[in-house]
């Protein structure tokens, strides 16, 4: 169902009045899934790619809850599978730092780090979220040397090793049963004396022998001068501080949307996610869609996210159809 396919060989050139149609910010799941439904539109929408290409996926090894793949599929390769897609239907890729956006007034006007300027007729957002951090004392400077907010990413610097996770969510779950593929042990730090967590990814952390689970504990900071050598940790229950020797230190409390960028200029919950029209993805300012984590905090999948993204390509297409229309 849906719209007829575009030719492969659509338009790959810029706009003749150097006024796009159609850009969308973001190229996770949910705004390459945008790009594809665009393209095939005859939007030759650009796509503009921020500092994680590819968004939370390509910092995630084997996903195995992405339908079509019975026996899973690496995150990177999915979502290269999805952008080759979105370029087969002739979606232009402009790499860039968004700084600023003003949408008080059309075209739409993207100011980029560079200095260069985009305008368009239409926007999806679909920046997706960030990991948060603790706000420790030597927190940021050990990144990199010990600490890290992505398992995937890092996990293999860490073999033989005892390191430790904080969190209660999902998350952390997923990120401390992975850590065992590498670590000699996995200490996982939460606040609270029950998880946040599924119930499924509960059971496999509590089963598995590599995991040990300090309950009611805050992380207060990170020990070392060059390196990670360990955590100071307090009791929430009987204020008791105590250190763990540890060599890795995987933060994995949540995400942040990234939706700085529209401070001001589009609504959020208190939780900062852009708010959305119910059964849309359209914002309150006309011609302005979000699509995925960056308006998602309830369900936060890739799935869910690529869903999105159809619909806001799909809203996106209609506004401008009508636009047009009006015009004449």
């Amino acid at each position: 169902m849906g719209q007829a396919a575009a030719s492969s060989s659509s338009t790959t050139s810029a706009p003749a009045d150097g006024i796009e149609n159609l850009v969308i910010l973001g190229t996770g799941p949910a705004g390459l899934t945008a790009a594809v439904y665009a393209a095939r539109a005859n939007l030759a929408p650009l796509c503009v790619e921020g500092a994680q290409p590819g968004g939370q996926l390509t910092i995630t090894s084997e996903v195995e809850n992405y339908p079509g793949f019975p026996h899973g599929v690496q995150g990177p390769e999915l979502m290269q599978s999805f952008r080759a897609q979105a370029e087969r239907f002739g979606t232009r890729f402009k790499v860039g730092d968004v700084q600023s956006v003003n949408l008080q007034k059309r075209p739409f006007t993207l100011s980029l780090a560079d200095g260069s300027e985009v305008k368009t007729r239409a926007l999806v957002i679909a920046t997706g979220a960030s990991a948060k951090l603790l706000g420790l004392k030597n927190e940021i400077r050990l990144m990199g040397r010990g600490v890290s907010a992505c398992a995937t990413c890092d996990g293999f610097f860490f073999r033989n090793q005892d390191i430790a996770v904080v969190g209660g969510g999902d998350t952390a779950m997923e990120e401390a049963n992975f850590l065992t593929r590498f670590a000699k042990s996995v200490t996982l730090i939460h606040r609270r004396d029950v998880f946040r967590a599924s119930k499924v990814m509960q059971d496999r952390v509590l089963k598995n022998p590599k995991i040990k689970v300090i309950y009611d504990t805050a992380v207060e900071d990170v020990l070392g001068q060059d390196e990670v050598v360990g955590l100071k940790l307090k009791n929430l229950k009987t204020g008791a501080i105590s250190e763990l020797p540890v060599t890795g230190f995987f933060v994995a409390i949540g995400h942040q949307p990234n939706t700085k960028l529209f401070k001001g200029q589009l609504k959020t919950t208190d939780a900062e996610y852009l708010i959305i029209q119910p059964g849309s993805t359209r914002t309150e300012i006309p011609g302005v869609f979000a699509a995925g984590d960056v308006a998602d905090h309830v369900y936060r999948q890739a799935i869910t996210a690529a869903g999105t993204g159809c619909m806001a390509a799909i809203d996106a297409e209609r506004w401008l159809e009508s636009e047009h229309a009006g015009s004449h």
